[in-house]
């Protein structure tokens, strides 16, 4: 499968509420589920905030066999809200694993200058891999060091300011690592606007390409 069709299989919901289709359905995030569709083979959360850690809507997708993958530091709150252990993956920035047969790694996930998303907080995003296709979903963070270090084909940022990284600097993590293709998130619903996008895209070196799924 090559990066096209990798991100032909991504879709959004909202926000920062993303889908992934494919042999396995994977869920990021989950937010403002409208149907009852119990399809998910794993979800992921990247933190412990209303609009990414949603028990009403991650129980609108899962299953009796759905695994779920989280931060270790939001173990409590997943073991409290009736995850199961035995399907619960705790993982920390740095860590690489597999998840159904899928290899996952955690990449920290945090503001270097603001309060929202302390590093102390162990908060992650992910690259996971889908049919060879690796894909970075950054979770709530601004521009850092772990985030430049990594590798991916597809780079999913969040790039509605204040909580995260603004449309500019968005596109300068793009710049910087290089995907072959770059997907907006995480504004136009609660936070940013739609015209953040067009500031993304426009600042995006011409050579990735800038694909809009919200």
């Amino acid at each position: 499968m090559d990066s096209k069709q990798a991100a032909d299989l991504i879709t959004i919901n909202t926000h920062s509420s993303i889908r992934v289709g494919g042999e396995k359905i994977l869920y990021i995030d989950p937010f403002q589920i409208a149907e009852e569709k119990h399809d998910a083979d794993v979800i992921f959360f990247t933190h412990s905030h209303y609009d990414h850690f949603s028990p009403e809507d991650y129980r609108r997708i899962c299953k009796e066999d759905t695994l779920f993958v989280c931060p270790a530091s939001m173990e409590k709150e997943a073991l409290d809200d009736g995850i199961a252990k035995e399907h619960l993956t705790l993982v920390a920035p740095g860590d690489h694993t597999e998840i159904a047969g899928i290899p996952v790694e955690a990449v920290a996930s945090y503001n270097p200058a603001k309060q929202f998303h302390p590093k102390e907080n162990a908060w992650v995003g992910y690259v996971i891999t889908v049919e060879g296709v690796r894909l970075y979903i950054c979770g709530d963070m601004d521009v850092t060091p772990e985030a430049k270090a990594v590798s991916c084909d597809i780079l999913l940022a969040p790039i509605g300011g204040k909580y995260t990284m603004t449309a500019e600097e968005g596109a300068e993590l793009a710049n910087a690592i290089r995907p072959q293709i770059a997907i907006p998130t995480h504004y136009g619903n609660i936070i940013g606007e739609k015209k953040d996008a067009d500031t993304f895209e426009k600042l995006v070196d011409p050579s990735i390409e800038v694909i809009r799924k919200l």
